[in-house]
């Protein structure tokens, strides 16, 4: 919705009709539905993203980089993201679910509000005959600015949000996210009860450290993170430390690893990538890194975070394509992973972990 993408178009196609664009990862996109499907991804994360523009600086006690500058990228003002309130990025999110909506009356997705409907959604992938089966979603909400109220919690669940997390870049109406540091605001830590209270899962990224640790205090029910990197290999606050993993793991969490060159390698400059500086391998790092911190592989899958706002311009040079996440296996198998470690990193980590956490587990 925000890069006016046809998903029902292959990659080469939206590629075309960028060509003659400027910003940033136009022309150069790698995620559309149909490489999706080629690529075998049955199930993926579908986001909500809407940021509303704060009224006022954060409290007190909160640190937060130059508005509009953070070293990578924007903390707030991103035109194609950023909302003067939250009521109006409340509106843009709601046309971005009508999308998702639209999408499953054609057949071409299907969503997931519970346990069962997971396993029927990822039954004919399992099977090897996916063919022309819609790709199952699980509604997420990055940065809870379009949540007004926490009163709209219960529409929202209703609507089939499943999980979220408290910020994005920069503070929120709800906590610091990435870019600063600072607590939960008073109105986030009631909204964490409130989808504590409904069964929302806790999505852990984006959200700054002293926040972080806030919420795992307040919220008792399942956590992962939908896409993020070590901080012991790529210093930066929008990575995860030690202890932050441990700690999440500990609660059965899961870590989707993210494709993108500043995530995974130290020092990344806009051309690197030209000269194949940062390999595909650097993400097996972060994997046997976060394997290393939680004594097995329970707990990494793929994130991948491709299309989030970059492209070609920043994956690694194996990675033209989402269908390149394949190519990873072999890396991973030339490091002592078995198949059945690898199929836990691709799907089955993620699929246990929903599994347990939608409504209606039996688990």
């Amino acid at each position: 919705m925000s890069y006016d993408r046809d998903q029902l178009l292959s990659v080469e196609q939206l590629r075309r009709t960028e060509a003659r664009m400027t910003g940033k990862s136009r022309g150069r996109c790698t995620v559309s539905l149909p490489e999706m499907r080629g690529a075998g991804v049955g199930v993926c994360l579908a986001t909500l993203l809407c940021r509303a523009i704060p009224q006022k600086l954060p409290a007190s006690g909160s640190q937060v980089g130059s508005i509009g500058h953070r070293g990578h990228g924007e903390v707030i003002l991103r035109e194609d993201l950023d909302f003067a309130n939250q009521t109006i990025a409340s509106a843009a999110a709601r046309g971005q679910l009508a999308y998702y909506d639209l999408l499953e009356q054609q057949g071409y997705l299907r969503m997931i509000r519970d346990a069962a409907a997971l396993d029927e959604a990822w039954a004919p992938w399992a099977a090897g005959n996916g063919g022309t089966a819609p790709i199952g979603f699980i509604l997420s909400m990055e940065g809870t600015d379009p949540i007004v109220d926490i009163g709209q919690i219960d529409w929202w669940w209703r609507q089939g949000l499943r999980t979220a997390c408290l910020a994005h870049y920069g503070p929120s109406a709800y906590a610091m996210g990435t870019g600063g540091d600072g607590p939960l605001t008073e109105r986030g830590r009631e909204l964490v009860k409130a989808i504590d209270r409904v069964g929302i899962i806790l999505d852990l990224v984006h959200t700054a450290d002293t926040a972080l640790a806030e919420a795992l205090d307040i919220y008792g029910g399942p956590v992962f993170v939908s896409h993020g990197n070590c901080r012991a290999l790529v210093d930066h606050d929008r990575q995860f430390s030690d202890e932050q993993i441990r700690r999440i793991a500990k609660r059965g969490g899961v870590f989707g690893v993210v494709v993108d060159c500043w995530m995974m390698v130290s020092g990344f400059k806009a051309d690197d990538r030209k000269k194949g500086a940062v390999p595909l391998s650097a993400l097996a790092d972060h994997i046997d890194h976060i394997c290393q911190i939680t004594g097995g592989v329970d707990h990494v899958g793929i994130g991948s975070d491709l299309d989030g706002g970059f492209g070609t311009e920043e994956t690694p040079a194996e990675i033209e394509t989402i269908a390149d996440l394949q190519k990873l296996a072999p890396i991973l198998a030339a490091r002592g992973y078995s198949d059945g470690d690898i199929d836990a990193i691709f799907h089955g980590n993620f699929l246990e972990f929903f599994r347990k956490a939608l409504p209606g587990a039996t688990t």
